[in-house]
């Protein structure tokens, strides 16, 4: 009876809904503005563009995984009831980059925690295997990211390891951090981690194995295409920067919210006859 006087007061069951981003800041559509500038120019002028996140933290073993895929009728893949991490399997942290100009992804599967050092080891391998052939003339880096997590924007060993990065690549990483509360917005949430959530959906991930080649079979009718690798090392955490090590970083801050958006420029170095590189 219950039931039946909510259906004639249209009353349905409803499930929650993601719709509250918290408190917004007053520049939030400046910030995008100011992103959505840099990315034009970088772009224009044939420079390379990536965004970058972490995917969501995944079990490795036969656990339940989201989605519904065919399969002859009465036989579900059967998996375990309770989702409790396998010492002897760990878990998959996966890295993710995304090409703004070529439509590429490239994703690094670690094996243990998400860390800036991840998140940079990442970035180099992408540009040494192939950023560097699609950009032979890069002067700078640009990247989009979100404002917490390995990559936050307070977080003073991203901007450590993005330092060593920008030397030993000898170009400037310009770095644009989205405003609070905005991730969803990164680039590479809806155009490539949307797309491995819908290719690997109801598959349980038994092994790295399988979780690198179901992320490498990710494509779209758009053409993007996905490289996938596994990253064996054990990052520590906990690892402190000291002051004089953020002083010494060669940051430069952008006018409008320098906190968000910065350049991290090659350091100077002494070369063995005294002469001082860049």
């Amino acid at each position: 009876m219950v039931g039946e006087l909510l259906n004639a007061e249209k009353f349905s069951l409803q499930g929650n809904r993601k719709t509250r981003e918290g408190g917004l800041h007053p520049d939030r559509d400046a910030q995008f503005a100011h992103i959505d500038q840099s990315v034009a120019a970088a772009l224009a002028e044939q420079q390379p563009v990536i965004s970058v996140d972490t995917k969501k933290k995944e079990l490795v073993g036969d656990f339940r995984n989201a989605g519904r895929e065919w399969r002859p009728q009465g036989q579900p893949e059967e998996v375990r009831v309770h989702d409790f991490l396998i010492e002897q399997l760990g878990r998959a942290v996966p890295y993710g980059i995304y090409d703004l100009a070529a439509n590429a992804g490239w994703v690094s599967v670690g094996i243990n925690h998400e860390t800036a050092q991840l998140a940079v080891q990442t970035i180099r391998r992408w540009w040494h295997e192939l950023g560097r052939q699609r950009y032979p003339e890069a002067r700078r880096l640009v990247i989009t990211a979100d404002g917490g997590g390995s990559n936050g924007s307070r977080v003073r060993l991203w901007k450590r390891e993005l330092q060593h990065l920008a030397n030993e690549l000898g170009i400037d990483i310009k770095v644009h951090h989205l405003p609070p509360g905005t991730s969803k917005w990164n680039k590479i949430e809806h155009r490539l981690f949307s797309f491995i959530s819908m290719n690997w959906r109801a598959k349980p991930l038994v092994s790295y194995r399988v979780i690198v080649d179901l992320i490498s079979a990710t494509t779209t009718e758009t053409g993007l295409s996905v490289r996938c690798e596994l990253d064996p090392t054990r990052y520590a955490t906990s690892i402190t920067v000291s002051d004089a090590e953020m002083a010494a970083i060669n940051r430069v801050r952008d006018a409008f919210h320098g906190e968000w958006n910065y350049t991290i420029q090659p350091q100077a170095q002494l070369r063995s006859n005294g002469a001082v590189i860049f």
